[in-house]
This record gives structure tokens, sequence and C-alpha cells, in this order.
């Protein structure tokens, strides 16, 4: 017994070597680069150490402040629509139809366009000159309309964009979860009289706590740290519709200061930290009054 676990935990190391070659090394390496001067491309020997100014500048940023509401706003925002629209095509998709094949696959697909690319695609949707979008207006004599230039509705564009893109990962998480209450409990609740709504709110819903927490942590994170989207549909200019993940590029290769990339980059690491280990107590003590 003590060889077999000694056998397993030998199969642990190679994902341990790359945890800490791509997640810990990376990250103190930002905490040391945060404290200098770096301009991120020549060498570090040059850089000074300037202390916690990197940081301090962080109170005084309005892009920072900007950036952090607007990427609350991409994950809350995700998250909250992705899980209804997924939610409800798992239950439209959880009963038997023709074609359900077909529709799922549909609803689904858009999963498998890389952002970057789902981006570009509805840039040149949107985009205020030569646009699909404003091209079809001009036909019936409307004035085209520039979606981007304006920072809020630039925000809700593309926390729409990510919402639609996305739910059908929610949708999978939740017919899973649906697949695996019984029939019995719904058949019992309809003996007793009691309706949709009722089955929904006392069967389903507690019975899928564990799919819907699982979904939420996921949705979250993606949408804390979307970028691909953004970068495609604003080419990371300096708008009001950054975010955390955008804004740290941003810095670095425009501005050339590695050292404030840094601590924004680490900002973001933080509030994601921050928000996931929230979501999960709160959804844990959700999950046992459900129940």
């Amino acid at each position: 017994m003590h060889s077999q676990k000694a056998t397993i935990n030998i199969f642990y190391l190679p994902a341990l070597f790359l945890f800490c070659v791509f997640v810990i090394y990376p990250l103190i390496s930002g905490i040391q680069i945060s404290f200098t001067n770096w301009d991120g491309f020549h060498s570090m020997a040059a850089a000074k150490n300037v202390g916690f100014k990197n940081y301090a500048r962080l109170l005084t940023d309005p892009n920072f402040s900007v950036a952090v509401k607007n990427t609350l706003i991409y994950g809350f925002g995700s998250t909250i629509f992705q899980n209804i629209i997924g939610m409800a095509f798992a239950i439209f998709l959880n009963s038997k139809f023709k074609g359900r094949s077909v529709v799922r696959t549909i609803i689904y697909l858009p999963v498998m366009v890389a952002p970057l690319i789902m981006g570009y695609m509805m840039y040149f949707l949107l985009q205020y000159s030569g646009g699909s979008l404003n091209d079809i207006m001009m036909l019936f004599h409307l004035e085209p309309v520039d979606w981007l230039s304006h920072s809020g509705t630039a925000v809700g564009i593309m926390t729409a964009i990510n919402t639609l893109q996305f739910s059908g990962v929610s949708m999978v998480i939740y017919m899973a979860g649906l697949q695996n209450i019984p029939d019995m409990y719904y058949e019992s609740a309809s003996i007793d009289g009691v309706g949709k709504w009722g089955q929904f709110r006392f069967i389903t819903l507690p019975l899928l706590m564990p799919a819907i927490t699982s979904s939420i942590m996921i949705n979250i994170i993606g949408g804390l740290k979307l970028f691909d989207i953004i970068r495609a549909l604003i080419s990371g200019s300096p708008t009001g519709a950054q975010s955390l993940s955008s804004y740290t590029p941003y810095i670095y290769f425009n501005q050339q200061n590695a050292g404030y990339a840094a601590v924004v980059g680490l900002a973001s690491f933080a509030l994601i930290i921050i928000v996931s280990t929230v979501l999960v107590w709160f959804l844990d003590k959700w999950e046992v009054q459900m129940i």
C-alpha cells in the first residue's frame, strides 16, 4: 500500500513542475518587478528599485479605477446572464423533442470559436465605417452609429458578446445536473398537486446547487479576466471600456512601464482571488440553506 501511494505521488510531479514554472515563478517575478521602474525591454540590471511608488500610483490612476469597475461588470454581468440563459436552455433541452441534438449543438457552437476570433467577427459587424450593422441601417436611410465610441455602450456590448458566446458552457453543466435528478421526485410532486414553479423552486433548484456553484465559479473567473474580446473590439486603446486584463498590456507595451504593469496585473490576480473566495463561501452557505 505504501509503495502504491509513493507511485501515485510521483505522478503528481509533472503537474507540480508545470504549476511552478507557469504560475509560481511568474508570480514571484511579477512581485519583484513591481518594485522597480523596469521598462520591460532593456536589461533588468538597469532597472532601479522604486519601493512602493508603483503601488501608490494605483490610488491616483483614474484609468485603474475605471478598469476595476469594468472588470467587475464583465465578471458579474456575464455570470448572471450566462447562468440564466444557460439554465433556461438546459431546462428546455432536458425535455425530449425531435431535433434536440441539433439545437444543443447550435447553442454550444460559439464556445468552440476562439474568443479573439469572436471579437473580430463582432468588430466587423459593429465598426462604424463598413460595419455590417451600419450598412444595413443605411439601407433603411438610418444614420450609422459608432457603437464602440461610448464607454458605457462598449462595456454593455462586450458583456453581451461574452454572455452569448459562453452560455453554452452553463447549459452543459446544468444539463448534466438535471439528468442526475430522479424523475420520481417530479412524479411525487405532481401527484401532490405541486405546479411547475413549485417543482423548480423546491426540487430542481436545490438539487442543482452543486452545478450552479460550478457554473458560477467558471463564469465569474472567465469574466473577470476577459481580454480577447476587448482587445479585438477596442484594439487596446485606453478607453473607458478597458478591463484590468487589457489595461495591463497597454501599460507594458504602450507606456513601456513594466513595473506598474506588474502592479496592475497583481491587482487583477488579487481581485479574482478575493471575489472567488467570497463567492465560494456565499454559495456554500446558500447550498446548505436551499437543502
